[in-house]
């Protein structure tokens, strides 16, 4: 096993260090500067590493640090190709109009702004174990900003309960959040562990909605309604992206093979299917198409009466967000692993770990991800490689995905949510109702110590 060597007190180690608290500053003011998120850490990973490799080779060590860097790159391909598969699996059912569907038919119900206030949290919390918890976050946010057009204060209540329901259901569900999933995949945890998270991450959602309810205008929802329907081939996606899922998990757990195998092999499914509908329905009129990215891949002829005739591919509606996502996780993985090999992690885990325990690293750890996004929070404790029980590792689980609920820049799904609702619910909306979701965090917490420790 390649070792670290120590440069963390000296110049590479500094401006390591330097160079990646600019590039994370960079991510957290992403809704003010308008710079995607990726941008800067791909370039904080490239310089990172090049000062690896400057420390390492002249410490007589220069293939050191190419294993150590191959290595990071093998941890984040298995992760990439996995969480392409799944986002490939989301953004096809958005297509197909699934989510649209219910969106439409959650409105077309005409509930109160309470019930839907409740319905839109409760799906949040449902949804997100499987349709990971950004995708679920914009699904329900819109519901939400769409029978609260013109009630603002609903608005912001409502989206604050689908942010703290999204990341407290993406917590028990590998599926659910990025850092779950690389909980699994480190096999730090099986899949039916996870399961019991359910009971705090109810609570650390339930507690803050509760108290968010007192709050709540009264009234009925007040948006025309528009019926939609789903398109063809939307209930197989969706059956296929389930068996997919199900093929995922059983692999890992009966084979030990690693789980991206049965997502690749469900992608690939998906394409032969997508290719069937293509068959069945090849033709797409231009007001269909009107405003959508067409793809230079994408081939087409005109038809008679103006119609575009294509096949419908499920690699053209993995939008930019998407990739932005994907390319974020690149920069951070390889940052993370870069200030791992100048020996930054080993420091972290002496200084935490060695002083203040397990258990209150975690509690601490969970409040930083708030401020910090939360991916490199775990991607770092699982690069320490320490040696944890089981609860701990749930423990670990349970507070960095919570925790990044408590601030609207601590998740992604906050952070959607600025965009999607600009202007009304922002980072001092969200500010004034953090206590009651710092409760939330404290007591969830607090019951998986009470109860599994």
């Amino acid at each position: 096993m390649t070792h670290f060597i120590d440069l963390t007190d000296t110049l590479f180690g500094y401006l390591a260090l330097l160079i990646f608290l600019i590039g994370y500053y960079f991510v957290i003011a992403e809704d003010r500067t308008h710079l995607a998120k990726s941008k800067p850490m791909m370039v904080v990973a490239g310089l990172i590493w090049l000062l690896v490799g400057l420390g390492y080779t002249l410490n007589g060590q220069p293939e050191h640090a190419g294993v150590l860097l191959e290595q990071t790159l093998l941890e984040y391909a298995e992760l990439f190709l996995f969480l392409l598969s799944a986002m490939t699996f989301i953004h096809a059912l958005e297509e197909r109009h699934l989510f649209l569907a219910l969106r439409s038919w959650l409105i077309a119900k005409d509930f109160s702004l309470r019930t839907v206030f409740w319905i839109t949290g409760g799906l949040t919390f449902i949804l997100s174990p499987i349709a990971d918890n950004l995708s679920t976050a914009l699904l329900m946010g819109s519901v939400v900003m769409a029978v609260g057009t013109r009630t603002a204060s609903f608005v912001v209540l409502g989206l604050i309960n689908v942010v703290v329901a999204a990341n407290a259901g993406g917590v028990f569900s590998p599926f659910g959040d990025i850092t779950s999933l690389m909980v699994w995949q480190q096999e730090k945890l099986q899949f039916l562990e996870f399961t019991y998270l359910i009971i705090p991450a109810l609570i650390g959602w339930l507690v803050p909605a509760l108290l968010l309810n007192y709050f709540l205008p009264t009234g009925p929802s007040q948006l025309p309604h528009e019926q939609q329907s789903m398109k063809q081939g939307a209930m197989g996606t969706l059956l296929l992206f389930l068996a997919t899922i199900t093929a995922s998990v059983l692999i890992h757990t009966l084979l030990k093979l690693p789980p991206v195998i049965g997502m690749m092999t469900g992608l690939g499914a998906l394409k032969i299917y997508s290719y069937f509908l293509s068959k069945q329905d090849p033709l797409l009129q231009e007001s269909e198409l009107r405003g959508h990215h067409m793809s230079a891949m994408t081939k087409h002829l005109k038809g008679d009466h103006g119609a575009v005739v294509m096949r419908f591919d499920n690699f053209r509606v993995v939008e930019r967000a998407s990739w932005d996502t994907l390319m974020f996780f690149y920069g951070v993985v390889l940052s993370v692993g870069g200030l791992a090999a100048l020996g930054y992690l080993t420091l972290i885990s002496t200084t935490l770990y060695g002083r203040l325990g397990e258990t209150t690293t975690h509690l601490i750890i969970g409040l930083s991800s708030s401020l910090i996004d939360n991916i490199p929070v775990m991607y770092a404790i699982l690069s320490m490689d320490m040696p944890m029980s089981t609860n701990q590792w749930l423990l670990a689980t349970l507070c960095i995905g919570m925790g990044g609920s408590i601030l609207s820049i601590g998740s992604a799904a906050g952070v959607a949510m600025m965009g999607q609702a600009n202007g009304i619910y922002t980072f001092k909306a969200h500010l004034k109702w953090s206590w009651v979701i710092l409760l939330g965090y404290a007591l969830s917490a607090g019951y998986h110590i009470v109860f599994r420790m």
